[in-house]
């Protein structure tokens, strides 16, 4: 599906795909954002787990975030917002594990440790491709950047998004 070409017509997912596309052409770093976009969404999501839930489950604050990502996404195309609910889905139940197994100030760290891991590579994949990360110029691509490897899985499958 080729987004650039299709102007005003294009949905607005769309448009943000291929102007994220943009930023990714180099192969390595796709391979890198392929690997590094979901570890960082899954150390957000596990640094707000490990604040403290007042008089709520922990989580919470982990959760509504993930439903108000979700939103986003699923107002941009249902496929992938389904696809999203799923990765969220599975990563809260690995960060709850994890949390059960470790306890929150060791997933406190291991997030941490991640999340730097993460971005370094991301930095790096964008030096090799020459262009500076999306989000320098719009907020709304860290958003943009896990649907847009959750669609080159689609792609990759066949699927529709």
């Amino acid at each position: 599906m080729d987004v650039a070409h299709e102007g005003a017509s294009a949905r607005p997912i769309d448009r943000w795909f291929a102007s994220y596309s943009d930023d990714h052409r180099n192969a390595t770093n796709q391979r890198v954002h392929v690997f590094a976009v979901p570890a960082i969404l899954w150390t957000v999501i596990a640094l707000l787990w490990c604040i403290p839930p007042g008089p709520f489950k922990p989580g919470i604050w982990a959760g509504l975030a993930m439903f108000g990502a979700w939103l986003f996404y699923y107002r941009a195309s249902r496929p992938l917002g389904l696809g999203m609910l799923a990765v969220f889905v599975a990563m809260a139940a690995l960060t709850w594990w994890l949390q059960r197994a470790l306890g929150t100030q060791v997933l406190l760290w291991l997030a941490i440790a991640v999340f730097v891991v993460a971005w370094i590579a991301q930095f790096l994949g964008h030096k090799v491709e020459g262009r500076k990360p999306s989000f320098l110029t719009d907020l709304v691509y860290l958003l943009i950047g896990p649907a847009w490897v959750l669609s080159k899985l689609y792609r990759r499958l066949g699927w529709r998004w």
